[in-house]
């Protein structure tokens, strides 16, 4: 009994603590959009003796961590890369088990919509949706039915998804309005290809930062088109479902520092 309350005591200066600090954050300029690439999941099981499958699972719990506290800070738009199109070369068992996660957890999400209501967030999944197993690609269409009503934020589930695939799409799309234009339109721009982006069509602002865990600095074919001139890319060794509001400071703080010098 004691131990419990102890618990709960830590849980509540833990939570007070985190509300200051984002307050205090929040005090200077805020990006509109951040990104992140959840790498790490695979190497955090394996340096704990854990299956593959565990990481996996601390990584949904970091992205729903992360989620609040972005929110929380008033950012306009998260984006997670959930799983790209290259991933279904990996095992079966683990595309099955990331499937399924991925079913369940969208589930959760239409029947416990607390976060998503609580900080109005419409949900948008990006990517090659077609590929995804038919029961998922209902879960994601009853997701994105639940939250459409909402409109102070954005999370795009990229998933399956490439910047290959996208961009691939967008140009596609801009030849086919092009045809249709009653003076046969010859040229294609890049605001043309901009705004058929799939993240553009959902309404996402420009990207401001891009984060990427676990110590590798590549993009991964991840928002290509979107890492523009502004964009401040960030790359830290913390493995994703370690990766909290102590990682996030410094790069706000960056962020902010750039920001004020513009």
């Amino acid at each position: 009994m004691l131990r419990q309350a102890l618990r709960w005591v830590k849980n509540k200066v833990v939570d007070k603590a985190q509300r200051l600090l984002l307050t205090v954050l929040a005090a200077g300029p805020i990006p509109k959009h951040v990104a992140f690439v959840m790498d790490g999941n695979r190497r955090y099981a394996r340096s704990r003796h854990q299956k593959v499958q565990e990481g996996h699972k601390e990584g949904f719990v970091a992205l729903r961590r992360m989620l609040e506290i972005c929110f929380r800070l008033n950012i306009k738009c998260v984006s997670a890369f959930a799983f790209s199109i290259e991933n279904f070369k990996r095992s079966k068992d683990e595309v099955d088990t990331l499937m399924g996660m991925a079913e369940d957890k969208l589930v959760e999400l239409c029947e416990h919509g607390d976060l998503m209501d609580q900080y109005g967030v419409r949900l948008n999944v990006v990517g090659n949706v077609e590929l995804l197993p038919e029961s998922v690609q209902k879960a994601v269409r009853k997701a994105e039915r639940m939250t459409r009503h909402n409109n102070r934020a954005i999370f795009n589930l990229c998933m399956p998804y490439t910047s290959r695939h996208e961009i691939t799409m967008a140009v596609q799309s801009c030849v086919r309005n092009a045809i249709k234009e009653p003076d046969n339109k010859q040229t294609i721009t890049e605001d043309d290809i901009d705004s058929q982006l799939l993240t553009s069509l959902g309404g996402s602002p420009p990207l401001d930062i891009l984060v990427r865990t676990s110590g590798v600095k590549r993009l991964s074919d991840f928002m290509l088109w979107q890492c523009c001139e502004y964009t401040q890319l960030q790359f830290t060794m913390t493995y994703w479902p370690d990766f909290g509001l102590l990682d996030f400071i410094p790069i706000i703080l960056d962020f902010q520092r750039k920001s004020w010098r513009r």
